[in-house]
């Protein structure tokens, strides 16, 4: 069951397209990744669908309920986790949490046991009493998540989850997440970090310039932009006095060095093995490892979008917009 529809979905400043009629869709209980560099549109596009930002044309319906109709109803549905946080720095851990149930209406009883499970179920028991201003960036990021879901919403939307944090709080994020959704959440994610979303992810869209570029399961992904066979080689002494040789041998394969003991090995056509190891024995060179490389979902990106990953993350946390 499909519970986000945008249809032509388009957002202008003025005469600037921010987004440009873009179609998706996220189903029910699934994890939808929306990845693309700075200004692509990402975040405007959660502000539409989160009704913080005006639609300029196009159509969304959010768990059945139309937009901009129906924009309240729907409101009262979701939890956003902001690329900055939006809380309180002077309240602590527990007053954060109850200001925000009181916001989606929860009485004083509900609100204040919510928040103490909450507390507990983040790690964050302990500072619970503790200014928001004292937290670590981890911890700030944790109790963001954990206020957005403090009225058990049934969507989910994150942007920019882990931007910032240490890889500990990062996997500890990401575990929260993975256990909310099998709970049932739907969680709508943005990120610039492509293991984060082949990690995390069921189904994702690129965008770019306002435009989903490609869309699809990763296995899709990968498939659509894999067109030949990678088998990678481990070897013993002369990889680089092979590469031409090789080349020779199997004219149909491409040899990448990459290093002094690795190579891989392109082909078109399946590759099959067996050549290549006897070809390895009759010229001494011992075969420590061979294994099928397939793409990861950084390489199928820049393949699809012509972006290149390490560009796009110095951009992000370099804070640029």
């Amino acid at each position: 069951m499909r519970i986000i529809e945008a249809s032509k979905l388009t957002k202008k400043y003025g005469e600037f397209t921010a987004v440009d009629g873009v179609d998706f869709f996220v189903n029910e209980g699934e994890i939808f990744g929306f990845l693309g560099p700075n200004g692509a549109g990402k975040t405007t596009t959660i502000n539409m669908l989160t009704g913080l930002a005006r639609i300029t044309s196009g159509t969304v319906k959010l768990a059945g309920y139309e937009y901009p109709r129906e924009v309240k109803k729907a409101q009262q549905i979701i939890g956003i986790v902001p690329d900055e946080s939006n809380l309180y720095e002077e309240l602590d851990g527990f007053q954060n949490l109850c200001f925000c149930g009181s916001l989606y209406g929860m009485n004083r009883l509900k609100r204040e046991e919510r928040a103490r499970e909450l507390l507990e179920q983040f790690g964050l028991a302990d500072v619970g009493n503790k200014p928001f201003k004292a937290y670590s960036k981890g911890m700030k990021r944790k109790l963001t998540v954990a206020a957005a879901i403090i009225h058990e919403p049934k969507i989910l939307f994150l942007d920019e989850l882990t931007t910032g944090i240490d890889v500990a709080s990062s996997r500890e994020i990401r575990k929260l997440i993975l256990d909310l959704n099998k709970k049932g959440t739907t969680i709508f994610l943005t990120t610039h970090y492509m293991e984060e979303a082949e990690r995390l992810c069921h189904r994702l869209a690129f965008i770019v310039g306002g435009k989903i570029v490609r869309s699809g399961t990763l296995a899709e992904l990968m498939q659509e932009v894999q067109r030949e066979s990678i088998v990678q080689f481990t070897l013993g002494d002369g990889v680089l006095r092979l590469r031409e040789a090789l080349m020779e041998r199997f004219p149909d394969s491409a040899v990448e060095v990459l290093s002094d003991d690795t190579i891989k090995v392109h082909s078109p056509r399946q590759i099959d093995l067996m050549p290549f190891m006897r070809y390895f024995a009759n010229n001494g060179i011992t075969v420590y490892e061979a294994k099928l490389v397939r793409p990861s979902l950084e390489e199928v990106f820049v393949k699809v979008t012509g972006i290149e990953i390490e560009k796009m993350r110095k951009e992000k946390e370099g804070g640029k917009k």
